[in-house]
C-alpha cells in the first residue's frame, strides 16, 4: 500500500467503548502497517459541534467524508482516521485524524476527553485546535487539557529526570488555532493585524504570582512552551442558519465567498506547512510505524500508567529492528536467488563479487529501516546470518559444479567406459589405446568451459576410480616390459601428485580469497553503518537548529512580558543544544 494509498472513506482509529476504553482498531491498525511512506499527520481537535469534520473533509479534497452531523449530538466517537495521497508530495501519505468532540455532555468523563486530546498530540505533526467564537479567556478555559500535558504525557522513563521541557519542541506538532464563526475585526490599538498577530496578543501572559494570574498565564504558557509553531484562521460563518444543517451537500457556489477563500487559504498552508511526523533525532515516522506507537500508547492507558513517548519509541525501535534484520536477509535471498541460474560460476572470486553486491543491498535495507540499533546489536546479528546464508549459496555453487563435471565427465568417457566394459583394453598394446583415450578425455575436459571451482577435484576423483582399472590393464598388456609397466605406474602416480598439488594451492587460494572477503565485508558493513550515523547527525543538528529558533521566538515573547526567570531557563536549553550540534569524536565501530 506504500505506492499507493485507496481509502475511499475514513475509518475508526481509535474506538471510544462506553465512553471510558480507547481501543486500537484491528482494521486501520492494519492499513497503516501496510503503508510504508512517511506520514504527514494532521490532527484535528475541539469542543464538539464546531465544524471539524469539514476541515479535515476539505483536506482530504473531498466534500464528504467524516460525517459533519445536523443535530446537537456529535457524529464521531473516538479517533477516525482517513489516509490520502499527499497531494503535493507523492513520496508522503497524509493521515488525516478526526476527533471526538470534546466537552460532549452525553460522556460526562473529562478524562476520557483528555486522553483523546492527548493522543492527538502524540500521534499527530499538525495540531489543529477548532473553536468558535473568538480566543478569549473562556476559549482558553476550555482548552484546559494543554495544561495536564505533563501529567498525561512522559518524555522519559527515568524517574530521576525532572527537567523535560527541552525536549517538547522537538517532539511535539505544530500547533493551529482554528476560530469559527468570527465575527470581530481584526484590529489592535486602532491598528490592523494578522491573524498569527491575534493568536500571539491572546496568548501574551500577565506578570504576577496570584492564583487568578497564574491560571490565566499556565494555558498560554502551555501552547507557547509545548509546541514548535503557531498559526491562526478565523473563519466566517459557512452558510445561513437555515442552511448549516445540510452543509455537506452544498455547493461550494452556495457557501459564503469570504468563509470558501478563508477555507481555501487554511488547505493550502496546511498542505504545504505540515511536516512529516519525526521522532527524536528526527527520524521519521512511516504509516506502519505510527500503527505500533499508536498501539504502544493504547496499551499505556489501558493498563492505567502515563504513555512514556522514549517506551514507545523503544518497543518500536525493537520491531523496526526485527524487521530490518528480515527484511534484509530477504533482500539478501532475493539477489542471490536471481545468480543461481548462473551456477557453477567459473572461479570463487566471481561467487563473491556477487555475495558482495548482494550484501551490499541486504545491509542498505537494513540502514533503511533499522532504529536505535545498540551497540550494533543486530547489525551484528545480520552479519552472521548474512555469512551463514553465503555458506550456504557457496555449496550450491560448489554442488553445481561437482554436477556439471561429473555430467561432462560421464559424456566424454562413454566411449572409453564402454570400451572397459568390452575387454578391449586387456589384450597386448591395450595400455597404450588406453592411455591415448583416457588423455583425449582429459583434454576434452579441461577445455570445457563453465565447470566451476570443483573441475580439478572431480577430475581427481576420476582418475582415483580408474586407478585399479588402469593397473589391471598394464599388467593383462604382454608387449610392456617389466620396466614399462613401472615407468607408467610411477606416471599414474606423478600425475595424481601433481593434481592433488594444484587442488592444494586452489584451496588455499580460496581459502585466502574468503578470509579477504570477510575483511571486504566488516569494512563494507562499518562504512555503511557510519555513513547512515553521519545522516542521523546531520538530522539531529538540523532539528536542534529548528528547535533552537523556536526558542528564541519563545525568548523573545518572554522578553515582552518581562519575564526574566523563564528567559534564563530558555537561555540554558538553547546553550545545550548549541552544545549538541558541536563536533565529536567519531565513534568506534566494532563489527
Amino acid at each position: 500500500m506504500s505506492a499507493a494509498v485507496s481509502m475511499p472513506q475514513p475509518v475508526c482509529l481509535i474506538e471510544n467503548v462506553d465512553g471510558n476504553t480507547l481501543v486500537l482498531n484491528k482494521e486501520a491498525e492494519k492499513i497503516l502497517l501496510e503503508i510504508s511512506q512517511p506520514v504527514v499527520v494532521i490532527a484535528v481537535v475541539g469542543k464538539y459541534r464546531t465544524g471539524k469534520s469539514y476541515l479535515m473533509n476539505k483536506l482530504a479534497g473531498r466534500r464528504s467524508g467524516f460525517p459533519l452531523g445536523s443535530s446537537i449530538q456529535s457524529k464521531t466517537k473516538g479517533v477516525w482516521m482517513w489516509c490520502v495521497p499527499h497531494p503535493q508530495n507523492p513520496g508522503l501519505t497524509l493521515v488525516l485524524l478526526d476527533t471526538e468532540g470534546l466537552g460532549d455532555v452525553e460522556k460526562g468523563d473529562s478524562k476520557n476527553d483528555a486522553w483523546i486530546f492527548s493522543l492527538a498530540v502524540l500521534l499527530s505533526s499538525a495540531f489543529v485546535y477548532n473553536s468558535l467564537g473568538t480566543i478569549d479567556q473562556q476559549s482558553m478555559e476550555q482548552l484546559h487539557f494543554v495544561t495536564e500535558l505533563t501529567k498525561l504525557i512522559k518524555l522519559k522513563s527515568s524517574s530521576e529526570v525532572t527537567d523535560e521541557t527541552a525536549e517538547y519542541k522537538r517532539i511535539f506538532p505544530s500547533f493551529t488555532w482554528c476560530v469559527r464563526d468570527f465575527c470581530l475585526i481584526l484590529e489592535k490599538d486602532g491598528k490592523a493585524i494578522t491573524e498569527d498577530e491575534y493568536l500571539m496578543s491572546s496568548l501574551e501572559m500577565k506578570k504576577g504570582t496570584d492564583k487568578k494570574t497564574q491560571d490565566y498565564n499556565l494555558p498560554r504558557e502551555c501552547i507557547l512552551h509545548y509546541f514548535h509553531s503557531h498559526k491562526c484562521f478565523v473563519f466566517d460563518r459557512p452558510a445561513s442558519k437555515k442552511k448549516l444543517p445540510n452543509l455537506e451537500q452544498l455547493e461550494e457556489s452556495e457557501l459564503e465567498e469570504e468563509f470558501v477563500e478563508q477555507a481555501t487559504k487554511f488547505y493550502r498552508y496546511m498542505i504545504k506547512k505540515s511536516r512529516v511526523k519525526t521522532l527524536d533525532g528526527g527520524i521519521e515516522v512511516t504509516g506502519r510505524m505510527l500503527a505500533v506507537l499508536a498501539d504502544s500508547y493504547l496499551k499505556a492507558i489501558q493498563s492505567g500508567s502515563v504513555p512514556c513517548m522514549e517506551n514507545a519509541f523503544l518497543a518500536l525501535a525493537e520491531i523496526e529492528n526485527k524487521g530490518a534484520l528480515e527484511d534484509a536477509l530477504t533482500k539478501y535471498q532475493c539477489e542471490m536467488d536471481k545468480y543461481i541460474p548462473m551456477f557453477p560460476t567459473e572461479t570463487q572470486q566471481q561467487f563473491l563479487t556477487m555475495h558482495k553486491d548482494c550484501e551490499k543491498d541486504a545491509i542498505q535495507v537494513f540502514l533503511g529501516r533499522s532504529l536505535n540499533d545498540k551497540d550494533q546489536k543486530y547489525q551484528h546479528k545480520l552479519k552472521k546470518l548474512i555469512d551463514n546464508l553465503m555458506n550456504e549459496y557457496s555449496t550450491k555453487n560448489e554442488n553445481a559444479s561437482r554436477d556439471f563435471c561429473r555430467i561432462l565427465l560421464q559424456d566424454l568417457s562413454a566411449t572409453m567406459e564402454s570400451n572397459i566394459m568390452a575387454g578391449k583394453y586387456s589384450v597386448p598394446g591395450g595400455h597404450k589405446l588406453y592411455l591415448m583415450e583416457k588423455l583425449n578425455v582429459i583434454e576434452a575436459y579441461n577445455r570445457m568451459p563453465g565447470k566451476g571451482i570443483k573441475a580439478l577435484e572431480v577430475m581427481q576423483e576420476y582418475t582415483s576410480e580408474k586407478k585399479d582399472i588402469e593397473a589391471a590393464i598394464i599388467q593383462a598388456d604382454e608387449t610392456l616390459t617389466e620396466k614399462e609397466r613401472q615407468l607408467a605406474e610411477e606416471r599414474a602416480q606423478t600425475e595424481n601428485a601433481e593434481r592433488e598439488r594444484q587442488i592444494m594451492e586452489e584451496n588455499n587460494r580460496n581459502l585466502q580469497q574468503r578470509i579477504e572477503d570477510q575483511n571486504r565485508s566488516f569494512e563494507q558493513h562499518k562504512e555503511m553503518l557510519m555513513d547512515k550515523m553521519e545522516q542521523e547527525r546531520k538530522m539531529m543538528i538540523q532539528e536542534n537548529e529548528l528547535v533552537i529558533a523556536r526558542k528564541l521566538k519563545e525568548q523573545e515573547l518572554m522578553m515582552k512580558s518581562g519575564f526574566d526567570d523563564k528567559i534564563s531557563s530558555l537561555q540554558n536549553e538553547i546553550e545545550n543544544l548549541r552544545r549538541q550540534n558541536k563536533p565529536k569524536k567519531k565513534r568506534c565501530i566494532v563489527m
